[in-house]
């Protein structure tokens, strides 16, 4: 029987408290009674320290656990397995704790980077990466693409002339289940860097929602002509209605002449949208402030 989590997290508090007294007492409810079930099934003898109410922890206790745990190759107490990886948590011993363990996606996205040939593989036009974001030197970009949708993504170039003028952008698929913690982890350090974070994604509510959410700058978007000629309220799902009060807000800060106006406008007084798949036209990129 392994350690509960719960009753080392416990545990851990029990000998934070014992550097300032002898002993502590503790009532006999949730994670104490996991610990008189682990002491049991482990002969610890609890005899002089328990009754029907309580258990009276003291430095002796504490080191007769550990001593188990030691020989069982399971990490001591004071070492948490929480938010470790796997790897990381077989350097602590040989108990896995799969609930609280870091993900093995939690920092990785998906990247698109200029096509490097490599041997025995076929040329594409772009070189798709799974990369740790701890890897990733962010002052080598000069702007943050997050594309939306990964059909899209895989298919993404950012040689477009609306992009033309940033320097190796750095092109992120913004993630699902699988991908989506990364992304947000590289979304909030990149706005650190107070540089131009573009959305390529739907425009619809949800869409514009997740640009504002992940704190991008601009948004690229077919030039207005086009997007009046071709956006349709079958791309506006009747789900997303209920959400539209926030970017009516957003609307309402706009100045007329502010290039969002007409999109949002467009989106949120006459519910026309398009997703990204079906954009045309020449692109541009338009600020969300």
């Amino acid at each position: 029987m392994n350690l509960p989590s719960r009753a080392r997290n416990g545990l851990n508090g029990v000998a934070r408290e014992l550097l300032r007294q002898p002993a502590v007492e503790k009532p006999r409810r949730q994670w104490v009674d996991d610990v008189v079930a682990w002491c049991h099934q482990h002969d610890i003898d609890l005899a002089s320290r328990i009754n029907s109410k309580a258990l009276r922890f003291d430095n002796a206790l504490l080191a007769q656990i550990n001593d188990v745990l030691e020989s069982a190759r399971i990490a001591p107490l004071g070492r948490s397995l929480s938010g470790l990886t796997s790897s990381a948590q077989a350097k602590e011993g040989v108990e896995e704790d799969k609930a609280t363990r870091e993900s093995p996606r939690a920092r990785r996205v998906l990247v698109s980077f200029p096509p490097q040939p490599t041997t025995g593989l076929a040329s594409e036009s772009r070189g798709i990466r799974d990369v740790d974001i701890l890897g990733l030197k962010l002052s080598a970009f000069s702007a943050l693409i997050q594309v939306e949708n990964l059909d899209s993504f895989y298919e993404f170039s950012p040689e477009l002339p609306a992009l033309i003028g940033y320097v190796n952008p750095l092109v992120v698929y913004r993630g699902d289940s699988h991908y989506g913690g990364g992304f947000a982890l590289l979304a909030e350090a990149w706005h650190k860097t107070r540089r131009t974070h573009i959305y390529a994604g739907d425009f619809d509510v949800k869409g514009v929602t997740l640009a504002l959410d992940s704190n991008a700058t601009h948004i690229l978007l077919p030039g207005i002509e086009w997007f009046t000629q071709n956006a349709t309220p079958l791309h506006v799902p009747a789900e997303q209605f209920p959400n539209q009060r926030r970017l009516r807000k957003h609307l309402a800060a706009l100045s007329a002449s502010d290039p969002l106006h007409g999109y949002l406008a467009l989106l949120l007084e006459k519910q026309r949208g398009i997703k990204q798949q079906w954009f045309g036209g020449e692109m541009v990129c338009v600020g969300l402030s």
